[in-house]
């Protein structure tokens, strides 16, 4: 079993986060992750209200008793939810963790700590990774460029940004981004962090409430099967390589404004994709790492596949090469 820093101070048996993902992160989805041992996050937005959030709180607590947590994403939409709302439901139904995502944290920070709840933030730099630690956040996921979602406008990968962060920061840090297995794992480890997340992986499972057609889909994409959306705009996003997000790209790189791919880009054409099967419908994330992936387990499987996979990994293959060298 691999303890960490990370595994000790938000009580989980392994050092997994399945992050939040809009219209995925669901109770069957955080609920299986919780069983597994790691740690799920239930996406806030998700929920078209306070109210329904929890409602969906309470039944992924039908489902399990062990730790999972909550997104709480803030980044520029077409019509902003009621963010103070959310964080209230939150604290009122008793979560204990938080992952915050997209604008500075300090507001979030704020009202969640007094509550008692440990804040995970996500960010896609050393600068703000450095500045969540300082307003007072237990612990940061750092996003290289790798990742789907939005990765940031400096394009520094994983293998670079987990170790600089490590340098930097005293707080536990989470690697995410590129990640699917116990070599991936392991990797984050011996890069200085202390545990991973994943979010195109957990996407792939059964488990998770999306169309089988786009799970089979992500098994055959190759990790050159992405588009990164709003570079011009300075909001990037990586998603999925189809129709939508390359005629996405072509018009903003034509000169065009959000306006003229709000349309293609709206989150309910995004919503179809999963719940029709169609990954021609709207924009939805992939990351790269989605060339690593060429199957659909449980999430109780490819748990317990990662993490016994990293043990043997850590304890046969690297010891052995010290032992060759001994040699």
């Amino acid at each position: 079993m691999l303890r960490t820093r990370f595994t000790e101070e938000f009580g989980v048996e392994h050092p997994i986060v399945q992050g939040g993902m809009q219209w995925v992160g669901r109770a069957e989805l955080v609920s299986a992750v919780a069983e597994a041992g790691a740690l799920g996050m239930l996406t806030a937005l998700t929920q078209p209200t306070p109210e329904d959030l929890v409602k969906e709180i309470a039944r992924c607590r039908e489902m399990t008793d062990k730790p999972f947590g909550v997104n709480l994403t803030i980044l520029p939409t077409i019509t902003p939810p009621p963010y103070a709302e959310y964080r209230q439901a939150i604290i009122e139904s008793g979560i204990t963790i938080v992952e915050t995502a997209g604008s500075n944290p300090a507001e979030q920070v704020a009202a969640f700590k007094p509550a008692g709840i440990k804040v995970l933030h996500k960010c896609t730099s050393v600068r703000h990774a450095r500045k969540a630690q300082q307003l007072g956040v237990d612990a940061v996921s750092i996003d290289g460029f790798e990742c789907a979602g939005h990765p940031g406008e400096d394009d520094i990968p994983g293998l670079v940004l987990i170790p600089r962060a490590a340098d930097e920061l005293s707080i536990p840090i989470i690697a995410s981004g590129g990640i699917a297995d116990a070599r991936g794992l392991v990797a984050a480890l011996a890069l200085g962090a202390d545990g991973v997340n994943m979010g195109t992986r957990f996407l792939c499972t059964v488990e998770a409430p999306v169309h089988e057609r786009i799970k089979k889909h992500l098994t055959t994409a190759s990790e050159l099967d992405t588009e990164l959306i709003f570079r011009p705009l300075r909001n990037t996003a990586r998603v999925a390589s189809n129709s939508v997000s390359r005629e996405v790209v072509r018009r903003l790189a034509d000169g065009g404004s959000f306006d003229d791919v709000r349309e293609l880009v709206a989150g309910a054409r995004g919503r179809t994709v999963y719940e029709q099967g169609d990954p021609e419908l709207g924009i939805w994330s992939a990351g790269m790492v989605q060339g690593l992936i060429d199957d659909i387990p449980t999430v109780g499987e490819l748990v317990h596949r990662i993490v016994t996979e990293a043990d043997e990994l850590i304890r046969s293959r690297l010891a052995g090469l010290l032992d060759a060298g001994r040699a």
